[in-house]
């Protein structure tokens, strides 16, 4: 075997037993083997379209999926590896929590503006609750035992408050001047961070709904969120340009900026590794390092396939679940991702 042989063979086992990552050749502190490992692939063989956000049943081992273009709700047992059951009657479905102390999926609809709250165990429709224009993220507070839902359009948007045990809409707990993104609630303080990517960034009171601009100065386009509440950090992506932006969830003041991945439309915290993981449609998952509150270090982008820009954190099970939507060149999938330390 010549020279050249021997090299290409030799990465092409590297690439079979490490996986394959991107990284700058000129940072001595790069790492070895990449971050985040596939270790199993599972087909959506009945899914088409674009596929949006996920929940966790951690009971059943279960990541359930809104998949928006396919107009289905997709339940995925992570244990048997496959497609286990898919919940038609959606009309856009975007956003969905799943919350085990009641045992009820909440979905948002894009289309109908609805929020459908189904039965964990048969998926029977229980109640429907009327939103709003683009019914999107949906978050749950187990302290007051409330599901919250972004909605809105270009000019005028909010959060919707539900009585997560009746299912009855209460009060928004703000109107807003746009449609709401990503958004999350923090539990040391009656506050949740809001995404206007049109615009700026807010922050609510759940007290007094009252409502505080950060205005991102550096970004547009900021759709992902996660909150380091304990170390006092927003993180946000923007798309213009692509980049991870760090903020002090306190001031609002800007502590950190990372280029990342770009098409990003998730964003996770891992709280044991401080690392940061936000899936992007260009085909890669950034994966970012705090080494302090100050301080932050792109570790690698992952490859993947075009489009995959949604998936799921699951810390307890140490897993990463990436949405890969169905192209002329594979089928619709979950592929799930294990960290490496």
């Amino acid at each position: 075997m010549g020279a050249n042989m021997k090299k290409l063979a030799a990465v092409c086992i590297t690439v079979l037993m490490f996986g394959c990552y991107a990284v700058s050749q000129d940072d001595a502190s790069a790492p070895k083997r990449a971050p985040l490992l596939l270790v199993q692939e599972i087909p959506l063989p009945n899914v088409g379209g674009r596929i949006d956000h996920f929940t966790f049943d951690a009971k059943r081992k279960r990541v359930i999926g809104a998949a928006l273009g396919n107009n289905t709700v997709e339940v995925v047992d992570t244990f048997s590896g496959r497609d286990a059951h898919s919940i038609t009657g959606a009309a856009a479905p975007q956003g969905l929590a799943y919350v085990s102390e009641l045992n009820k999926l909440f979905v948002a609809n894009g289309t109908d503006g609805k929020l459908r709250i189904y039965d964990g165990d048969s998926f029977k429709l229980l109640n429907t609750v009327d939103i709003g224009e683009d019914a999107d993220n949906v978050r749950y507070d187990p302290a007051e035992k409330r599901v919250y839902v972004a909605y809105g359009g270009d000019e005028e948007g909010g959060i919707a408050v539900i009585d997560a045990a009746i299912g009855k809409r209460l009060d928004d707990v703000a109107k807003l001047d746009a449609h709401p993104e990503s958004f999350q609630i923090a539990a040391s303080k009656p506050v949740i961070y809001a995404n206007i990517a049109t615009k700026a960034k807010v922050v609510i009171d759940r007290n007094t709904h009252k409502v505080t601009d950060w205005p991102l100065r550096n970004g547009k386009a900021n759709y992902p969120m996660a909150l380091d509440e304990a170390d006092h950090r927003l993180l946000v992506v923007t798309r213009k340009p692509a980049q991870l932006v760090v903020l002090d969830s306190d001031s609002g003041a800007m502590v950190a900026s990372v280029p990342c991945v770009n098409d990003s439309d998730d964003l996770y915290y891992d709280t044991v590794r401080k690392r940061i993981y936000a899936p992007g449609g260009e085909g890669f998952i950034s994966v970012v390092q705090q080494i302090d509150p100050d301080h932050y270090q792109s570790l690698a982008k992952v490859p993947t396939t075009i489009g995959a820009r949604t998936g799921l954190w699951y810390e307890k099970r140490d897993r990463f679940y990436l949405a890969v939507p169905a192209s002329s060149k594979q089928g619709a999938a979950l592929w799930v991702y294990a960290p490496e330390d």
